[in-house]
Parts: structure tokens; sequence; C-alpha cells
């Protein structure tokens, strides 16, 4: 039986650029190395966007990518048949087991104050007495384990999971920065209207972009490997523009587009973790209304440490129907994208949908995949646009749907 490849293996093989200089190929391996521990605590995608543009129905069988298994344990509410989650990353692996058997193990009091807020003291004694012993060997070992800075792991659940990996430092980080200009930027949070979310924006933080420190910052690379964001990503997003110009047109929308009672994406960027207050805004797979149908659903959910390409690869013809790749193929050569658009065209389903993220705007597949794979799928502008428009995490400059021709 063949040995699995390490993490760090397949994480490099992923983000490297072999074909890129030297400096390219060295800042490439700066990222793989960030991104072999914690990255998300939650997933920084719409789930509700993403099922509405998916039309997920009771035979649907999923494949996506997991992240912080916010949106796979999200999908359940569609009631699909089967979904596979995969992931490059080992902590993210341990998450999403962690989060399964928390929703399998504990009522749902215990359940929000372990995933949801995520900072109590007795979140340890949960941990010990009723999560520990349902998890696997290798799951406890890493929660169990111990960080960079030798913190337990699963200590990150008593203090704020939410603070915790690359991208809740990287919020960290933009709130010390914005202090040192005398902005809290959790003062928008008590807006109580879209006029007042736009007002505290205006006057408040979209200033913050013009500092010439804030500029210089953000035109290094380097300085948004906490949104998770690869060398390779980060010319897609500036698109031309000043990298500080696209990041306040996109914490704009997050700021103003949304009510801030139906945002936990906005409670997660400016108050650094969800709401406590009875009808905060939650996930679906965290909110009360659902646990039930999450909890029975749970054996239809497969959590896999492999590429997304590889368990294509291992999937038989026609099997799948629904496809979810993030904001993967940002990173992506150009055979590599051809490869994995040749697993999902024969491994698809007839109605198949194939949903994914960019940091441009445009869908990057035309030019790219060869016409005769391409060919095969209709790219849906309007409800891609729909998607885009109505994705509350607000990053990412397009979300794209293709559906199978018949």
């Amino acid at each position: 039986m063949p040995h699995a490849r390490p993490a760090s293996d397949l994480i490099e093989g992923a983000v490297v650029r072999s074909e890129s200089s030297r400096a390219a190929r060295l800042l490439d391996k700066a990222f793989a190395l960030a991104f072999k521990g914690l990255v998300y605590a939650q997933i920084w995608e719409d789930p509700v966007a993403d099922m509405a543009a998916l039309q997920i129905r009771p035979d649907s069988r999923v494949l996506t990518i997991a992240s912080g298994s916010c949106n796979a344990l999200s999908y359940l509410t569609a009631d699909p048949a089967a979904i596979t989650c995969v992931d490059l990353n080992t902590a993210h692996i341990a998450l999403g087991r962690l989060k399964i058997a928390a929703i399998r193990n504990l009522d749902y009091a215990d359940l929000r104050s372990f995933i949801a807020e995520a900072d109590k003291p007795e979140n340890a004694r949960i941990y010990r007495e009723k999560l520990a012993p349902h998890l696997d060997e290798a799951t406890r070992r890493y929660w169990e384990g111990r960080d960079l800075v030798g913190r337990r792991r699963i200590k990150g659940f008593t203090r704020g999971i939410y603070k915790r990996g690359l991208l809740g430092h990287f919020i960290g980080a933009a709130h010390v920065l914005a202090k040192l200009y005398k902005i809290d930027l959790s003062e928008i949070l008590g807006a109580e209207t879209l006029e007042e979310q736009r007002r505290v924006f205006d006057e408040r933080f979209a200033p913050i972009f013009e500092r010439k420190l804030v500029r210089w910052l953000t035109d290094q690379p380097a300085s948004l490997f906490g949104l998770g964001i690869p060398p390779a990503q980060y010319d897609a997003l500036a698109g031309g523009q000043r990298m500080a110009d696209v990041l306040r047109a996109r914490l704009e929308k997050l700021a103003c587009h949304f009510p801030l009672n139906d945002n936990y994406f906005a409670w997660q960027a400016f108050g650094r973790g969800y709401g406590r207050q009875d009808k905060a805004p939650l996930p679906p797979y965290l909110q009360e209304a659902n646990a039930a149908c999450v909890r029975d659903r749970l054996g239809r959910l497969t959590l896999r440490h492999a590429s997304f390409t590889q368990v294509l690869q291992e999937s038989a013809d026609a099997s799948l129907d629904r496809y979810i790749l993030l904001d993967a193929q940002d990173w992506m050569s150009d055979a590599q994208l051809t490869e994995l658009w040749s697993e999902i065209t024969r491994t698809a389903r007839p109605g198949s949908r194939v949903l994914f993220r960019t940091a441009a705007e445009p869908t990057l597949l035309p030019g790219r995949v060869p016409d005769e794979i391409l060919s095969r799928w209709d790219y849906r502008e309007k409800e891609s646009r729909v998607a885009t428009e109505g994705d509350r995490s607000s990053i990412y400059g397009g979300v794209h749907l293709y559906v199978l021709k018949d």
C-alpha cells in the first residue's frame, strides 16, 4: 500500500510555481510554510450564497474543499445524499473532525459555548469529558499538542479560537493597525441601520487606507498571507490597482452592503468572533433551528486529507454532481486546471454544477482550459452575478457558476 504524502509536500505542490523566478518560488515556499498550520477557524465563503447557486437536491453528491468545514456542515441543511470534504492542511482536517464530534455529542447549549463562543474556561471541561473520548488518535494528538509558541492548541477554545490561525492573527493585526490611528473597528457593531454602517465606514474606516504605512504594507504580497492569499493570487486580487484601494472596496462591501444582524462575517472581522446576543447571526450549521437536522445527517459527510484532483481521480464516471472549489483555482497553472476540469467533466452527472471564487472579478477559465472541455459547460453569468452580489464574506471579486450542458 503506498504511503500518503506528507502534508508539507501536498501544500508545496499546490502553491509553489516551478516555472517562476527563484525569488517568486521563495515567496511561494514562505506561504506554503505559513499555510501548514491552522489558517481558517471559520471558512470565509458564504454558504447561503453557495446553496442558492448550487440548488442542492436530496440526490446530490457533493465534493468540496473543507477549509474550516463550516460550509460543508452547513450544506447538510440542504439535505444532500453525500458530501466529501477534502483539504491539504492537516490542521483543517483536525478542526473539521472536532466540529463533527461537537455536533454529534453536545447539546445545543454546549455546542454554542464550544464552537460559536469558543472562549469560555468551561470549554476545557467540555473537551475533556465530552469530546476527547470520541476523537481519533490523530485528531486528539493535534488538539492536545502545542503550537509554535508552546500553547496547547485546545486552549484556543477557552480563549477565542477565532483569534487564532493565520486569518485570526491577520484580523488581529488589522485591529492593532487601526488603533494606531485611534480607530476601534468594533465600533461599527453598534450601528443599527445600513445608513449608520455607511457613516462609520466613510468617516472612520475609509481614511485608514490613505495612510502611507497602510499603503506600503499592503503593497507587500506577504502581508496578505493571513488572508490565505498566496503570491500567485496577489496580482489577480490587485488587478492592476494598489492593493490598499482593492481592500478598501472589499471592506466597504463587508461594512455597508449587508445588515449587521444578518452578517456573521462582519462580526468576525470587526468583533473577532460571533455576536453573543440570542439572535446573533451564525453559520447555518450553528443555528439552533438546524441543530437536529445537521446532527442527523452527519453520517453523510466524509472528511479526507487529500487534494481535490486526487479524489476525483479515485471517483467513478458520472458519480458526482456538485463541486465547490473555493478559490483554489487562483493558485493553479494551466496544466493543473486542465487536469482538474478533465476529471470534473468525467465524474459529472447530468445537471452538475461547479461553484468557485476568484480574487479578480472575471472567471479565469476561458483560454486556460481547452475548449473541448470547457465547451461542455455553460457559464451562468446572471446566477454568478447574483451569487457575487449576495456573498456576505465580501472579499472575493467573483463567484462563478458553471452547469454541465445536456
